[in-house]
Formats: C-alpha cells, structure tokens, sequence
C-alpha cells in the first residue's frame, strides 16, 4: 500500500442563515503520487489544485454543503478536470452557493472509491446538514469526518439543515460502530479518535 494522507488549511468565510464567521478549513488528500481524491473544496481552488500537483484528481468529495465546504469546488473542477461528488439530500443546500451547476456524482451510503491502493467508503450521517457524509478507510484506520463529528464532540447543529438528535444518533450508530483505533480526519481542528469521542459521548448533552 502506497496510499498516505495529506493536508492543507484554507482560510475564509462561512456564510449561513445571514451570518458570516472567519474559519479554518483542512483540506484532506487521500492518494498515492499518480492519483489522489480531494474532501471539501474551500476558501481556495488554487492552493488545492496546487496540493494536487501533477497527479490525477479522481473526485472532489464534498463532506456536506455548507458554503466553507464547496465554495471553491466548481472552481476546482475548472482546474483539474475531476469530478464533484456530493450526497445530493444536500442539494438544496448547494444551490444556496452554486445555483446553476449541479454535481456530477450524487454519493449514497456504502458507496466506494478506490485511490491509490485504498479503498474509501461513503457513510451518510445526517444531523449537521441532510446530506452530511463521512468517509472511511480500513486500510488506512481513518474517517474523514467532515463536520459531523470533532475532538470535542458533534458539529454545530443550531442553524438551518441541522438537528442535535439527528447528529448524536449518526454518530453513536454509524460512527461509534468502528474500530476504536480509528483516526479522525475533521473538516476543522484537530484530530481525533473514534475511541476518545466514544469516551466522551456521556456526557453530551441530551
């Protein structure tokens, strides 16, 4: 296996509901030197197509819809040719940021990609938005998380498209189901366990 993980940060704005926040982004890479997948597509199209390099971009995979996630990711397809994945219960989401162009891949659950010697399965966990997605790797002992889970504990969920219940009961029924080992790549911060976030899941709020 020559598969390794790579990151960047991206720096912006998030823009929801009126509001506007400054954010970090991570920018995850999952490949080898001749290909490689993107998760999220934030703040900056060329410093991602830049992380790519010379190698093949097989999929831009878009964790969920918020704008901080996918502003950038039209824009990544312009430079790399490769293809927007994106769970489509996120649409309507989407189209808040990207009206007139749709994505070219609608993710489901179970759903796979292969890259680099490794294989990379969708998990849909809904809760930070309808259609929030997280992806694993048993090779790799890793979950890209996206929003849906943190050091720290579930992502926000008090601005439209989200629900607390929703979100807890993804991650104790999709997530917490994995091996504890499990290294979690999040869409902000850093990373965590899927054994610490186990530990610390009592005393969530209800």
């Amino acid at each position: 296996m020559s598969a390794r993980i790579d990151k960047i940060v991206t720096s912006g704005t998030f823009n929801l509901d009126g509001g506007s926040w400054e954010v970090d982004n991570n920018v995850w890479f999952v490949g080898d030197d001749e290909e490689c997948v993107v998760f999220d597509a934030p703040h900056d199209a060329q410093a991602i197509a830049d992380a790519v390099g010379d190698r093949s971009l097989l999929a831009i995979i878009c964790t969920h819809a918020h704008d901080d996630h996918v502003r950038e990711a039209v824009k990544l397809k312009e430079l790399t040719g490769a293809p927007i994945w994106l769970n489509l219960a996120d649409l309507e989401l989407w189209q808040q940021t990207h009206p007139d162009v749709l994505p070219d891949v609608g993710v489901s659950d179970g759903m796979t990609v292969r890259v680099g010697g490794v294989t990379l399965q969708a998990i849909t966990t809904p809760g930070h938005t309808h259609g929030g997605t997280c992806w694993y790797s048993k090779e790799l002992g890793a979950l890209f998380s996206g929003d849906t889970l943190f050091d720290g504990g579930p992502g926000a969920t008090g601005r439209s498209f989200s629900d607390y219940p929703t979100i807890v009961s993804s991650i104790r029924q999709r997530l917490f189901t994995l091996p504890p080992d499990t290294v979690v790549h999040t869409g902000h911060g850093s990373d965590t366990t899927i054994a610490s976030e186990r530990a610390g899941s009592p005393t969530w709020p209800a």
